[in-house]
This record gives C-alpha cells, sequence and structure tokens, in this order.
C-alpha cells in the first residue's frame, strides 16, 4: 500500500457568510498525481494553501506524515528583489546539494532551456518565471508538490514542457487546474470540491477522461433521485391535503416522515441546482459578407525586429482560426495588426465596410475595477439590452452566475474567474461580425469553459483565437497559424498536426528548417544496409504520411460536438489517439535510425 503523506479529516473553511467547502475528507499518497478542479469559488487554492500551512482551516484535522517535505507552488511567482536565476536556483538547492552547486542540477538545467541562467528575473515574461518557480520548486526534492494553475502565464510550449516533467515526476503532486489535456495527460485521480455532490466532493481513480465517465453516472443517478423523492412526496402531500388525523402513533409517523422527505427533497433539488451554468451566448451582426478581413503578404515588426513575414490570410464568416506561437513571436500583435491598431511593415489589411469587431483582452484592462459589478455588467442603468430584448441586471447577473447580493461588490474583489465573466458579459452585449479572443479561457472554471466552447462553436461569424487551451482550440479551429517569433508563419489543419512537426519547428532563427509534417525523401541507401532495410527505407515515408493521416482523423472526430459530450466515447478516442501518436513516433524514430546506417 503507498505511503499516506497526508490526511484530511472533515476539513472546513468559510469566508464570513460564504462557505467554500465543508466535511472534506481526503488523504494523499506517495506516487499519485491528483488533479484537483471544481467551479470558481469552491475553495481548491484555500484547500492547498490550508495543506502548505499557509491558511488555517475552520474545522477538522489535518495530518503530514513527519518526514513528508511538502513544497507549495501558488499562482503567483514571487522573488526577492534583484535575484538572478541563478540565485534563484542556487537558494532553492537542498542542503546536501549546497557544496556541489548547479553542478548537481545539470540535468534540471538543461531541462529550463534559459538562454542566460544569470539573467535578472526581473527581465523574464510572465511565462518564464514560471518555469523558474517551476523548477526551483522540483530541485528542491519534494515528496508532495502542492500546483495552483501552474499552466497560467505559460505559453503552448511552455505547458509541453511542465507537462513532461509530470509525467515523469517521481513525486507526488496534488494539481489545480482547468486544462482538459493536461489533466488527461499527467494525473492519475481527480478530485472535483463542489457542493452538488453530498459529500461536498467527488473523487475518482483515473484520468480526466475517466472523471467525466464517472461524474455523469454520478449526476444522473442524483437526477434520478430528485424524482424518485418528487413523485414520493407529490403522494404523501395528496394524503396530508385530505386531512389526516394526528391520533394514532402511526399517522403522526407518517406525517413527520413526510415533513422529513420535503426536507430531503428541497436538499436534493437544491443541491443538483447548484449544477447551473453561465448562459453565454454571442451576438452576431447577421452580415453576409464573404470577406471580413483579408490579410496581403503582410509582416508585421517590433523593435526592428520581424515577427512574421509575408502572410497572407481571409477571414470569413463561419471560420476559426486559431493562433498558436511562443510568448512575445507576435500573436497579440497580430491581434493589433487585425483591429487596425497596428500597421504593417509591408502588404496591407483590407476590411470589410463597418465592420464589427469585439475583442477580449488577456489582461483585462478593459474592466474598471472600481466599478461595481451591478456598473460593470450594466454601465447604463438598472438594465440592459440583449438580442433586441430589455433585460434587468439581477437577471443578466444570474446568467453568469451572479447572485443578487454580489451586485455591490466593486471589481477589484472579484476572482480571476468571474472577472473573466464580467468581461464575456459585456462582449455579448455588443454585435460582432469579428471575434478577437486573447486568452479568453484564463481563470474560467471547467463548466463555464464549456459553456464558452458552445456559444464559440455556434457562432456566424469569423473567430481569431488565441488560448493555451488545447481542447478549446482543437475542437473550434478549422486552421491553425503558427509564428515561430523570427519571421516564419505556418499554417497547420489541427493541433495533432501541430504537434507532429513540433521538433522541427522548435528550432530558431532564420536558419531553421521550415516546417513540414512529412519527412523529406530518404536518402539513397547505402550499400550496407541489407534488401531488407533498403526496402522498409524505401517504404517509410508512406507509413508516416497514413500514421499521421489517422491521427488527423482522429483529432478531428475528437472535435466533433456529439463526441466532446459523450464521456465514454471521448475516453476511448483519447486512447486511440495516443496509440496513433506512438505508432508516428516510432517510426520516425525508425526512420532516423534508418538513415544514420545510410
Amino acid at each position: 500500500m503507498p505511503e499516506l503523506l497526508v490526511s484530511l479529516q472533515s476539513l472546513g473553511k468559510s469566508y464570513g457568510a460564504q462557505t467554500l467547502f465543508q466535511g472534506i475528507t481526503l488523504s494523499f499518497q506517495a506516487g499519485e498525481k491528483l488533479g484537483l478542479i471544481g467551479p470558481n469559488g469552491s475553495g481548491k487554492s484555500t484547500l492547498l494553501k490550508i495543506v502548505a500551512g499557509a491558511e488555517t482551516q475552520d474545522s477538522g484535522q489535518l495530518a503530514i506524515a513527519g518526514r513528508t517535505h511538502l513544497v507549495y507552488l501558488p499562482q503567483e511567482d514571487r522573488f526577492p528583489a534583484g535575484a538572478t536565476v541563478e540565485s534563484v536556483l542556487l537558494d532553492a538547492l537542498p542542503a546536501h546539494q549546497k557544496d556541489a552547486g548547479l553542478d548537481s542540477i545539470r540535468d534540471v538545467l538543461r531541462s529550463m532551456a534559459f538562454a542566460d541562467i544569470r539573467q535578472s528575473v526581473d527581465t523574464l515574461s510572465g511565462g518564464w518565471k514560471k518555469r523558474l518557480a517551476v523548477t526551483a520548486a522540483l530541485i528542491q526534492e519534494p515528496d508532495l508538490l502542492l500546483l495552483d494553475e501552474p499552466t497560467n502565464h505559460l505559453d503552448l510550449e511552455g505547458i509541453l514542457w511542465l507537462e513532461g516533467l509530470l509525467k515523469q515526476a517521481r513525486f507526488a503532486f496534488v494539481l489545480v487546474s482547468h486544462d482538459r489535456y493536461f489533466l488527461e495527460n499527467a494525473t492519475n485521480r481527480i478530485v472535483e470540491l463542489n457542493r452538488r455532490y453530498p459529500d461536498g466532493y467527488l473523487r475518482v481513480e483515473g484520468n480526466y477522461s475517466e472523471f467525466l465517465q464517472r461524474r455523469l453516472a454520478v449526476f444522473d443517478q442524483q437526477s434520478r433521485e430528485e424524482e424518485v423523492l418528487a413523485n414520493k412526496f407529490r403522494r404523501e402531500l395528496e394524503w396530508l391535503r385530505r386531512g389526516p388525523k394526528a391520533r394514532t402513533t402511526k399517522a403522526k409517523g407518517r406525517i413527520d416522515a413526510a415533513y422529513e422527505l420535503k426536507d430531503d427533497l428541497l436538499e436534493t433539488r437544491s443541491r443538483n441546482a447548484l449544477g447551473a451554468r453561465a448562459g453565454i451566448e454571442f451576438e452576431a451582426s447577421e452580415r453576409k459578407t464573404r470577406k471580413l478581413v483579408e490579410l496581403k503578404g503582410v509582416t508585421l515588426e517590433r523593435g526592428g525586429r520581424a515577427l512574421f513575414r509575408d502572410l497572407d490570410l481571409l477571414l470569413g464568416p463561419g471560420s476559426c482560426l486559431g493562433v498558436l506561437g511562443r510568448n512575445g513571436s507576435g500573436k497579440s500583435s497580430l491581434m493589433q495588426a487585425l483591429r487596425g491598431e497596428l500597421a504593417p511593415a509591408a502588404g496591407s489589411v483590407t476590411w470589410a465596410d463597418d465592420l464589427k469587431v469585439v475583442s477580449f483582452d488577456q489582461k483585462r484592462e478593459q474592466l474598471d475595477r472600481n466599478l461595481s459589478l451591478k456598473e460593470a455588467l450594466s454601465p447604463t442603468g438598472d438594465s440592459v439590452t440583449f438580442q433586441g430584448k430589455p433585460l434587468h441586471v439581477s437577471a443578466w447577473a444570474r446568467k453568469f452566475l451572479f447572485p443578487t447580493e454580489k451586485l455591490g461588490l466593486p471589481v477589484s474583489r472579484l476572482s480571476g474567474g468571474e472577472q473573466a465573466r464580467v468581461l464575456i458579459a459585456r462582449l455579448m452585449l455588443q454585435p460582432a461580425d469579428l471575434l478577437l479572443l486573447d486568452e479568453p479561457t484564463n481563470d474560467l472554471d471547467i463548466a463555464t469553459l464549456e459553456v464558452l466552447e458552445d456559444s464559440l462553436a455556434e457562432f456566424p461569424g469569423a473567430v481569431v483565437l488565441i488560448t493555451h487551451d488545447r481542447f478549446l482550440m482543437d475542437r473550434l479551429s478549422d486552421r491553425l497559424l503558427y509564428l515561430d517569433g523570427a519571421g516564419k508563419a505556418t499554417f497547420f489543419a489541427d493541433y495533432g498536426q501541430w504537434l507532429q512537426a513540433r521538433e522541427t519547428l522548435r528550432s530558431d532563427g532564420p536558419a531553421a528548417a521550415k516546417a513540414t509534417v512529412t519527412p523529406a525523401a530518404p536518402k539513397p541507401a547505402a550499400a550496407g544496409l541489407s534488401r531488407e532495410q533498403r526496402k522498409e527505407l524505401d517504404g517509410i515515408g508512406k507509413k508516416i504520411e497514413k500514421a499521421e493521416a489517422e491521427v488527423a482523423r482522429l483529432n478531428a472526430e475528437m472535435s466533433d460536438p456529439a463526441v466532446a459530450s459523450d464521456a465514454a466515447k471521448l475516453k476511448e478516442l483519447y486512447s486511440a489517439v495516443s496509440a496513433a501518436e506512438g505508432r508516428v513516433m516510432a517510426l520516425y524514430t525508425r526512420w532516423q535510425e534508418l538513415e544514420s546506417l545510410s
């Protein structure tokens, strides 16, 4: 049996009148890779802080095994003033490695990909600061690592880097994340904090697709229980209306049981109602124009450096372009060009007449944090006009899961997920031909992400989407544009195809090889190869093409909205995609082996 590291018994925590969770009984064991999920405000971050000793519980017991070395990585990365990458890592070294210094962590340093470990931390981007924080945590040799939203600020390359580290981890970890691919690939147990469950949480052994299947069964069971209770109470209510006299012990007992049944029904109904999801529905302008925005030969520059060159792009109704690239590669600059805020160094951008563009800013600078929630949701008074109909601000707030009592709160006191919902609510009031969404998923819980996906899938205009949420990107995008930050812009059919070509794309600089999915034709075989090896080498290119086509087909099937809501089918396809990608990688490895012999 795995070693017990941490035990939680009947843990409870409230802030004022708001109860985050109560009665939470969990244990964390050696070798466990646990994904902790739940709606915004369910207490995920607070639970991690309690385990880390940064906060205390209101009730219940927390026990940590005596020799357990626990390391906590919060959402916000904090470093000493004037620190360098090197000094942060040296400070993080365990005592028994201090004498060896950086030599003792060479393998970790190689995986970090920092250009200069003497660089000042203050000059690093948010993504590189997160890499540094993760690396400093790993150097401390934890038995249990607590990670709160570690993918925030990371670009897709950074997420894949972290995912690879955690998949190979020998230590246990508890990971708070809304990234569904990350949960699928890196965890072996899922716990959802949610008051909808009788115990306040659901624990499932397995990864995210297995959790989806189990959760669906639990929700179905709870719905059936509500229906059974409602039917039973209806019969008892009819009996009560006939006016039974509580003269006998039997009659009095039945009357008491009827009222207890009513309480059970109200509790079950109230709990099931907690599954409500935000109502997201973007309003389109109903424009029929075939060309909304067209870029011809566009080159964008920043500080004299070309972000990308000679980009041709046409956006029309019903299209969704996903944009990939490292931090600083030009993704947000492309958005500025599409809005007309950044002039190209070369080429032209043409917009349809009176084009209505609506943007989501990842920094949320469109929100005045001094406003109240009511003012932010309804700037012009007590009502809004949505799809041509007036709607009171209280009803509009409930559509985004805000209770009426929160309307007086300043925006600055809302959580990151709540601020994102406010911004989405404001965007929905503006009819749009083109949606420019720059990291709209940050801080959103999974339930809200699913509603956002459905809404964007049904939006009749054009969408340009920057996101590190690979599930969202895969489902919505009909094309991907990869910006390497060194002047190249490359189109891919989907995320799976980009992932196949990633090794080539990771080469930086103008001398980098042009990205391609299918390898070049093999060189003529050397005389030293056997007849079978020559035959295998001659035919391996076609095998790779066929294997990659199968990956693309499976990814396309997984992006089907009908499949995305079918947990069993989704689990089956996840396994199939993993197996298919494994075959592709095996073929590439074999191809390289044969090439090395030639």
